[in-house]
């Protein structure tokens, strides 16, 4: 009989926690002593030896670390976020897009750098609140959920403050159709395209836009892909959220990126493309 994907994620769970025990046993510290070296409540490390807790990339690099093995990190990390997140169908996710907008707090929240490539929307930490209203009242009445797109919109909209913090750095790179695709009506659409003209002035934010002109190409249009720091990527399809954690497959998109960032246009030159997008509207 095959393992559920639940009882297959939570095997994997397992078998991080054990190597983590092993590691702090290995250093001859105690649960209380490792936690005091790490800087959390004794309880934490029981709950993460335990597989109550799945531990943060930096948790494992922190226990690592005070256990004298660091080069061991990269490995859990990438072991323990598979166990969750390899793959996760739209369809098994919370029917509800409020709920979908507040997916991988602690991946998102744990984020210095964001670097994001979409090819057909403003990415989602530039969205305004009309526009993200349009595009997930959109896609709850194409997937069949119940209407919440102003309330998934807010959400999303206070998940996107977390660039003003201090600390943090967003790099984005559009497709100049992106900016021509309309979500919502008329008002909404032209405020979003207005924020972008500010958005892409804030110090943390870096905003790219590839012109349709751009040649030659040196890397097609792709799918929307979000790269957390240099560790993980979320790859947005019709039916699924792709979660890669393989650092070779990790590398790939950030090799795709830099070049996608290549050939955009910043600046002046990017203001313009977003103001041709905003006559386009009359």
């Amino acid at each position: 009989m095959t393992a559920s994907p639940s009882s297959s994620a939570q095997a994997a769970r397992i078998a991080v926690a054990s190597r983590l025990r092993t590691l702090r046993k290995g250093a001859g510290l105690t649960v209380a002593e490792l936690a005091a070296l790490c800087g959390w409540h004794h309880s934490k490390t029981s709950r993460i030896e335990n597989a109550r807790t799945a531990p943060s990339a930096r948790d494992i690099h922190s226990w690592c670390r005070v256990c004298g093995r660091p080069e061991e990190a990269p490995d859990l990390v990438v072991r323990s976020m598979n166990a969750d997140s390899m793959y996760s169908e739209w369809r098994h996710q919370a029917q509800e897009l409020k709920k979908l907008q507040n997916s991988w707090p602690q991946v998102f929240n744990e984020t210095r750098l964001f670097r994001i490539y979409s090819s057909t929307l403003v990415p989602g930490l530039l969205q305004t609140e009309g526009y993200a209203g349009g595009l997930l009242g959109t896609i709850a009445r194409f997937r069949g959920y119940p209407e919440q797109g102003d309330d998934a919109a807010r959400a999303r909209v206070d998940r996107s403050r977390i660039i003003h913090d201090r600390g943090r750095r967003a790099v984005l790179v559009v497709e100049e159709t992106a900016l021509h695709y309309r979500m919502g009506d008329h008002e909404a659409m032209a405020a979003q395209l207005g924020y972008l003209l500010t958005a892409g002035a804030l110090p943390s934010v870096s905003l790219g836009v590839i012109p349709r002109s751009v040649e030659p190409r040196t890397v097609w249009p792709l799918e929307t892909f979000h790269v957390y720091d240099d560790t993980f990527v979320s790859v947005e399809l019709l039916s699924a959220e792709v979660n890669i954690t393989q650092p070779a497959e990790v590398a790939l998109y950030l090799k795709a990126f830099e070049q996608l960032r290549g050939m955009a246009v910043y600046g002046a030159a990017a203001r313009t493309l977003v103001m041709q997008a905003v006559a386009a509207l009359q």
